[in-house]
Protein backbone atom coordinates (compact mmCIF):
# COMPACT_ATOMS: atom_id res chain seq x y z
CA UNK A 1 0.00 0.00 0.00
CA UNK A 2 1.82 3.35 -0.71
CA UNK A 3 0.94 6.51 1.43
CA UNK A 4 3.10 9.11 -0.26
CA UNK A 5 6.17 8.01 2.08
CA UNK A 6 9.23 6.36 1.22
CA UNK A 7 9.60 2.54 2.17
CA UNK A 8 11.72 2.46 5.44
CA UNK A 9 14.15 -0.81 5.01
CA UNK A 10 14.85 -2.50 8.46
CA UNK A 11 16.94 -5.26 9.88
CA UNK A 12 14.05 -7.49 10.61
CA UNK A 13 14.44 -10.67 9.50
CA UNK A 14 10.66 -11.47 9.54
CA UNK A 15 9.17 -10.43 6.48
CA UNK A 16 6.01 -11.97 7.04
CA UNK A 17 3.10 -10.06 6.52
CA UNK A 18 5.01 -7.46 4.90
CA UNK A 19 4.03 -6.55 0.95
CA UNK A 20 6.33 -9.31 -0.30
CA UNK A 21 6.60 -7.39 -3.66
CA UNK A 22 7.92 -4.03 -2.39
CA UNK A 23 10.67 -6.05 0.20
CA UNK A 24 11.55 -8.83 -2.61
CA UNK A 25 13.85 -6.60 -4.26
CA UNK A 26 15.91 -6.52 -0.99
CA UNK A 27 19.45 -7.88 -0.57
CA UNK A 28 20.08 -10.40 1.72
CA UNK A 29 22.93 -8.62 3.68
CA UNK A 30 22.25 -5.21 5.03
CA UNK A 31 23.95 -2.25 3.48
CA UNK A 32 27.29 -1.93 5.86
CA UNK A 33 26.89 -5.12 7.49
CA UNK A 34 30.08 -5.75 8.92
CA UNK A 35 30.57 -1.82 10.26
CA UNK A 36 27.38 -2.25 11.38
CA UNK A 37 28.20 -5.37 13.42
CA UNK A 38 31.31 -4.43 14.33
CA UNK A 39 29.14 -1.17 15.85
CA UNK A 40 26.70 -2.97 17.58
CA UNK A 41 28.96 -5.50 19.14
CA UNK A 42 30.70 -2.34 20.79
CA UNK A 43 27.29 -0.69 22.17
CA UNK A 44 26.91 -4.16 23.59
CA UNK A 45 30.42 -3.73 25.58
CA UNK A 46 29.50 -0.33 26.19
CA UNK A 47 26.16 -1.06 27.65
CA UNK A 48 27.50 -4.36 29.68
CA UNK A 49 29.97 -2.37 31.47
CA UNK A 50 28.24 0.86 31.99
CA UNK A 51 24.53 -0.68 31.88
CA UNK A 52 21.94 1.90 31.99
CA UNK A 53 20.97 5.15 34.40
CA UNK A 54 23.28 7.51 32.74
CA UNK A 55 22.90 10.73 30.42
CA UNK A 56 23.47 10.25 26.57
CA UNK A 57 26.35 12.49 26.80
CA UNK A 58 27.98 9.47 29.42
CA UNK A 59 27.34 6.90 27.01
CA UNK A 60 28.68 9.17 23.74
CA UNK A 61 31.97 9.37 25.14
CA UNK A 62 32.24 6.10 26.37
CA UNK A 63 31.04 4.84 22.59
CA UNK A 64 33.78 7.36 21.29
CA UNK A 65 36.26 5.37 23.41
CA UNK A 66 35.23 1.98 22.52
CA UNK A 67 34.93 2.93 18.67
CA UNK A 68 38.19 4.13 18.58
CA UNK A 69 39.76 0.92 20.78
CA UNK A 70 37.62 -1.25 17.95
CA UNK A 71 39.61 0.66 15.05
CA UNK A 72 36.99 2.70 13.74
CA UNK A 73 36.64 6.34 13.31
CA UNK A 74 34.39 8.29 15.09
CA UNK A 75 33.04 11.94 15.33
CA UNK A 76 30.48 13.73 17.97
CA UNK A 77 27.61 16.20 17.69
CA UNK A 78 27.86 16.44 13.36
CA UNK A 79 26.06 19.03 11.92
CA UNK A 80 23.22 18.10 9.67
CA UNK A 81 21.67 21.26 7.67
CA UNK A 82 17.45 21.48 7.61
CA UNK A 83 16.81 22.98 3.83
CA UNK A 84 13.18 24.68 3.27
CA UNK A 85 13.59 25.02 -0.79
CA UNK A 86 16.43 26.96 -1.10
CA UNK A 87 17.32 28.29 2.49
CA UNK A 88 19.11 26.59 5.09
CA UNK A 89 16.19 27.34 8.33
CA UNK A 90 18.10 25.30 10.76
CA UNK A 91 20.29 22.39 11.55
CA UNK A 92 20.54 19.55 13.55
CA UNK A 93 23.65 17.80 15.56
CA UNK A 94 23.88 13.96 15.32
CA UNK A 95 25.39 12.14 17.78
CA UNK A 96 27.67 9.84 16.19
CA UNK A 97 29.29 9.62 12.30
CA UNK A 98 31.13 5.71 12.19
CA UNK A 99 34.04 5.58 9.07
CA UNK A 100 31.84 8.39 7.89
CA UNK A 101 29.30 5.62 6.66
CA UNK A 102 26.98 5.14 9.54
CA UNK A 103 25.09 7.61 11.19
CA UNK A 104 24.56 6.84 15.12
CA UNK A 105 21.95 8.06 16.83
CA UNK A 106 21.69 7.72 20.72
CA UNK A 107 18.99 7.74 23.62
CA UNK A 108 19.09 6.57 27.21
CA UNK A 109 15.22 6.34 27.17
CA UNK A 110 12.66 3.54 28.64
CA UNK A 111 12.21 2.41 25.18
CA UNK A 112 12.62 3.41 21.41
CA UNK A 113 9.70 5.28 19.78
CA UNK A 114 8.47 6.37 17.15
CA UNK A 115 9.75 9.85 16.95
CA UNK A 116 13.37 8.53 17.90
CA UNK A 117 13.03 6.93 14.58
CA UNK A 118 11.75 9.72 12.91
CA UNK A 119 15.08 11.89 14.10
CA UNK A 120 17.18 9.44 12.61
CA UNK A 121 15.82 8.99 9.35
CA UNK A 122 15.79 13.13 8.81
CA UNK A 123 19.32 12.90 9.63
CA UNK A 124 19.50 10.33 7.05
CA UNK A 125 17.39 12.16 4.43
CA UNK A 126 19.55 15.91 4.75
CA UNK A 127 22.88 13.78 4.26
CA UNK A 128 24.77 11.61 2.19
CA UNK A 129 24.24 8.65 4.33
CA UNK A 130 22.32 6.14 4.01
CA UNK A 131 22.40 3.36 7.21
CA UNK A 132 21.85 4.85 10.66
CA UNK A 133 21.48 2.88 13.97
CA UNK A 134 19.17 3.81 16.86
CA UNK A 135 21.08 3.01 19.96
CA UNK A 136 19.52 2.97 23.23
CA UNK A 137 20.90 2.24 26.48
CA UNK A 138 17.56 1.95 28.20
CA UNK A 139 16.75 -0.44 30.57
CA UNK A 140 17.90 -3.61 27.60
CA UNK A 141 19.72 -2.70 25.29
CA UNK A 142 17.51 -1.80 21.93
CA UNK A 143 18.89 -1.27 18.78
CA UNK A 144 17.60 -0.57 14.94
CA UNK A 145 19.48 0.04 11.84
CA UNK A 146 17.42 1.80 9.66
CA UNK A 147 18.02 2.67 5.93
CA UNK A 148 17.38 5.73 3.71
CA UNK A 149 18.55 4.98 -0.10
CA UNK A 150 20.39 8.08 -1.94
CA UNK A 151 17.81 7.07 -4.69
CA UNK A 152 14.63 7.42 -2.14
CA UNK A 153 15.96 10.80 -1.12
CA UNK A 154 15.82 13.17 -4.59
CA UNK A 155 12.92 16.19 -3.46
CA UNK A 156 9.83 15.08 -5.28
CA UNK A 157 8.55 18.60 -6.96
CA UNK A 158 4.76 19.01 -6.26
CA UNK A 159 2.72 20.28 -8.98
CA UNK A 160 0.46 21.73 -6.87
CA UNK A 161 1.07 25.98 -7.05
CA UNK A 162 1.10 26.93 -3.30
CA UNK A 163 -2.32 28.42 -1.79
CA UNK A 164 0.10 31.62 -0.09
CA UNK A 165 0.80 32.83 -4.11
CA UNK A 166 -2.40 32.35 -4.83
CA UNK A 167 -4.64 35.79 -5.26
CA UNK A 168 -8.32 35.57 -3.53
Amino acid sequence: MIHGFPRIHTDNPLRLGLDWLVTDDLPCTPKHAALTDKIIGVFYDVYNELGYGFLESVYAEAMMVALRQAGLSARREVSVPVWFGSEKVGQYFADLLVDNTVLIELKAARNIESAHEAQLLHYLRATEIEVGLLINFGMRPQFRRLLFDNARKKIRENPCKSVAKVSA
